[in-house]
């Protein structure tokens, strides 16, 4: 009989793409019809690669348990190694005898510049390698303006975006995988991503319920009893109105296109959900601006350089204990305290109350915005490579497309405003719940009187202010007409 023909193995290279449907990657790699090795490295040797925060850590590890069980249902094994990707991945190919590389690329200028290295190794020695944009709507940098450079402002980077996107069907979720060689797999438990003495994340588990099938189940709920309205109530924090699936995105439960897909079909009506356009445009405006910030990743070292150059001269200052009682949420302003121990405790927050405490740091306490975005990345269960930096610098002035410095706000007024009855406050600030409506986010008003009633003793059981509010304002101006105009 004559010989068999050896069949050719695929590698399929995970990495902020953990999940099976709409997988450019991995649907291109089961189209081959080769046995596949599904592989995950964690990274944590190569400089070029920023460290996962601690948030992030827990996060994954249940994203790649659930991806280990999703493609050991179809048939499929997913190989866990850690170590410098441009060791491990051609290690892996030589032991399979793969001769196809397919993976998703990243968009972080370290990250790519890796990933195009360790093609470029590869394809030396003929193996065949096809990368895919799993994580965005339209690559970046093919984007510009009139002059040909990457746009700076949102509206017409938009618009731009919109006019030239052609809208695909989000891809299958593959059935079967053909069985791939056994190789050696370290074990997830023994990564030690997850904590353990002490477990801080017990809040998180409730708050979440990581992987792919989570990211759906997340974005059924939204499309059920959050998108209706979304676009009036989403600066609410008393109210659960955010859809909560930018942890999903960032570790690719669920695509950009999903959510687009998603949008279209409850503009239609279709599965019993149905938003008007000013909803779907909400929602869409928000895909958009991840989008616009990892267009701005492509060109910056966001996390580190301000985009704006003035800010190189900005007068921070160091101040140790006001950063600690920021970190810890005991700065004597209730909304900024809730914000700040709502992410301790379940890892996210909400989206408006991310605006005032960053504000918070940077304008009343004129602390290096890099403090803050660090200190985010290690405890943000969606700490994400651009959004994170890039909404830093909006608040901070220093970014592209800005929120101006001298919009400086009031703490007291924005819990007013988005919290007026104080429920965000009172469930994460539990010393405070008794207080009433009229003092809930400015107790230090209150009348002796009405403190006592409630419990509070201004510098024992809550802080007094760390800062005054108008102080701080003028102090913050101040060091913004410092700057050399450009």
């Amino acid at each position: 009989m004559p010989d068999q023909p050896i069949a050719s193995v695929s590698l399929v290279w995970f990495r902020e793409d953990l999940r099976l449907a709409d997988n450019p990657a991995l649907h291109a790699a089961v189209q081959t019809g080769d046995p596949l090795v599904c592989l995950y490295v964690l990274d944590e040797d190569s400089p070029c690669i920023r460290p996962l925060g601690g948030a992030s850590r827990w996060w994954l590890a249940g994203s790649l348990r659930a991806l280990q069980k999703d493609i050991g249902t179809r048939g499929g094994r997913l190989l866990l190694r850690r170590g410098p990707a441009s060791i491990i991945v051609p290690e892996v190919i030589a032991q399979a005898g793969a001769r196809r590389l397919f993976f998703n690329r990243r968009f972080e200028p370290n990250a790519a510049a890796a990933d195009r290295s360790v093609a470029g190794t590869l394809q030396k020695s003929g193996i065949e390698v096809t990368s895919f944009n799993g994580s965005l709507l339209h690559d970046p940098g093919s984007l510009v303006n009139r002059a040909g450079e990457p746009m700076r402002v949102f509206t017409p980077f938009w618009r731009t975006l919109v006019n030239r996107l052609q809208p695909r069907a989000p891809l299958p979720t593959p059935e079967r995988f053909r069985g791939s060689p056994p190789l050696p797999s370290d074990r997830l438990e023994d990564w030690g991503l997850e904590p353990r003495a002490p477990d801080w994340a017990e809040g998180l588990r409730q708050a979440f319920d990581r992987g792919e099938a989570g990211a759906h189940a997340r974005l059924h709920t939204f499309l059920r009893s959050g998108l209706g309205s979304y676009a009036t109530e989403r600066d609410y924090p008393d109210r659960d109105a955010s859809s909560r699936l930018s942890p999903h995105l960032r570790f690719g439960e669920i695509s950009p296109h999903q959510l687009w897909d998603a949008a279209e079909q409850a503009w239609h009506g279709a599965s019993g959900a149905r938003a008007s356009a000013e909803n779907i445009d909400k929602l869409r405006s928000e895909i958009g601006w991840r989008e616009f910030n990892y267009h701005l990743l492509h060109d910056h070292d966001l996390a580190r350089e301000n985009i704006n150059k003035r800010f190189n001269d900005f007068p921070f200052m160091r101040d140790g204990p006001s950063l600690e009682a920021w970190q810890s949420g005991r700065t004597g302003y209730p909304i900024v305290d809730a914000g700040m121990r709502q992410l301790w405790r379940t890892g996210w927050m909400h989206n408006r109350v991310r605006l005032i405490t960053a504000s918070f740091l940077v304008k009343h306490l004129l602390i290096d915005w890099r403090e803050g975005e660090a200190w985010f990345w290690d405890t943000l269960v969606d700490a994400d490579p651009a959004n994170n930096p890039a909404n830093w610098q909006w608040v901070a002035g220093s970014g592209a497309d800005a929120a101006p410095y001298f919009r400086i706000f009031n703490p007291v007024l924005q819990g007013e405003t988005f919290d007026p009855g104080g429920a965000y406050v009172r469930r994460f600030v539990p010393e405070l719940a008794r207080m009433p409506d009229q003092f809930i986010h400015k107790p230090w008003m209150a009348p002796a009187l009405v403190l006592e009633q409630a419990g509070v003793a201004l510098g024992r059981t809550y802080p007094s202010p760390i800062v005054d509010h108008k102080a701080a304002r003028q102090r913050a101006l101040a060091a913004f007409a410092s700057l050399k105009t450009p």
